[in-house]
């Protein structure tokens, strides 16, 4: 009963205390968490930068960790992969972005609705994500990211690795 009463109180503190999630032009957001997907999981690190009431670009770049290796036959390639680790440009994807920051629109100031689009190094793409802030400095965020367009030829046992839908949550830090 003690825990369920810390838990109602930290919940409620930080819904009183909350703070405005975006604000617009010159406002800075950072964003730091896991980025988890099929196949491998890893960090994520993104900034946005306001332009406007409602708008805002930004940059965002993956690096997954944990990876799995790749051992058989892939697609029509008559050699078999035995134990094949992913290189750096398999694990690594930096995308520029634009998002319409909807706050203001819905109506909740702590909290950032946020759909966009992104143009990668694997792909184009979309994301829909959220952000609440609890002081005016700390939040949380997360995000799903999906492609639309992909680049390349699909002959590489890791090329799914950047071109699929991938979710991140972790905090979020108003500079």
């Amino acid at each position: 009963m003690k825990k369920v009463i810390t838990l109602l109180f930290l919940v409620s503190f930080g819904f009183i205390n909350a703070q405005q999630a975006f604000k617009g032009k010159g406002d800075i957001k950072v964003n730091v968490g896991a980025n988890l997907q099929d196949g491998g999981s890893g960090i994520q690190g993104s900034v946005d930068f306001g332009l406007g009431e409602n708008f805002s670009f930004g940059f965002v770049t993956t690096y997954l960790l944990g990876v799995d290796n790749f051992t058989g036959y892939y697609h029509n390639v008559p050699s078999a992969y035995y134990d094949t680790k992913p290189e750096f440009q398999d694990r690594f994807d930096a995308k520029a972005r634009i998002n319409a920051n909807l706050s203001s629109v819905i109506g909740v100031e702590q909290l950032d609705v946020y759909p966009g689009l992104s143009l990668g190094l694997h792909n184009f793409g979309g994301h829909v994500g959220g952000r609440y802030f609890f002081t005016d400095g700390f939040g949380v965020f997360t995000e799903i990211g999906f492609p639309i367009a992909k680049y390349g030829s699909n002959n590489d046992p890791f090329y799914h690795l950047n071109n699929q839908a991938t979710f991140s949550l972790g905090a979020s830090f108003n500079l």
